[in-house]
């Protein structure tokens, strides 16, 4: 095990969770992708990408399943990124094809990508506002994605969303109160950042 590459993605995730817990103290968390979390996803995904081009995706014989779990959360939130997070997704699925790390993140990245593209998901992972006022998705294949799921280890999508629903709404998460706008800075944002 790399101790000191874990060390670091303990780091790279205590900056995330710190900032995250501040914003939600301040009631900043939701509504809006605030500018000091945007700053910690791209200085992490910028680690990572060092990390990465040293060591390939930092799988479980390197980094332990945890260490592997917290290269993927880093992966996950470098939204304003794409060109990094594309690639972390090609480094997770190769490690993940050779037993270095579980499907379901790379499931989860993937999926992350697809939303941040406007395009339907394959398992159904990231959950948004619809015009109802509710948390949901879209995805590619409905009929099938419990099955897709069950394929990479991930509970039925009604059992998710309901404890999804739950986490959000106990952190005092809320609807948009206009979901046009909300849409729109949504769609703005991922044009900006070289999503669409």
């Amino acid at each position: 095990m790399n101790e000191a590459l874990i060390a670091e993605l303990i780091g790279l995730n205590q900056r995330d969770v710190e900032t995250r817990e501040k914003l939600l103290k301040k009631e900043r968390l939701y509504g809006s992708y605030e500018e000091e979390m945007q700053r910690v996803h791209v200085a992490n995904a910028e680690a990572l990408d060092r990390i990465v081009s040293v060591h390939g995706w930092p799988g479980i014989s390197l980094v332990g399943m945890e260490g592997c779990r917290m290269a993927w959360l880093v992966a996950q939130h470098a939204i304003c990124t794409p060109v990094l997070q594309r690639r972390f997704l090609q480094e997770l699925e190769k490690a993940s094809s050779v037993g270095e790390a579980p499907a379901k993140l790379a499931a989860f990245l993937s999926d992350r990508i697809r939303f941040n593209e406007g395009k339907p998901q394959v398992f159904g992972t990231v959950l948004d506002w619809n015009e109802s006022g509710e948390l949901g998705c879209e995805v590619e294949d409905p009929e099938h994605v419990d099955e897709l799921r069950a394929s990479v280890g991930l509970p039925p999508f009604a059992e998710s969303l309901t404890e999804h629903r739950e986490e959000v709404e106990a952190e005092g998460g809320k609807a948009p109160v206009d979901f046009e706008s909300y849409r729109e800075a949504g769609t703005r944002w991922a044009k900006q950042v070289g999503w669409r």
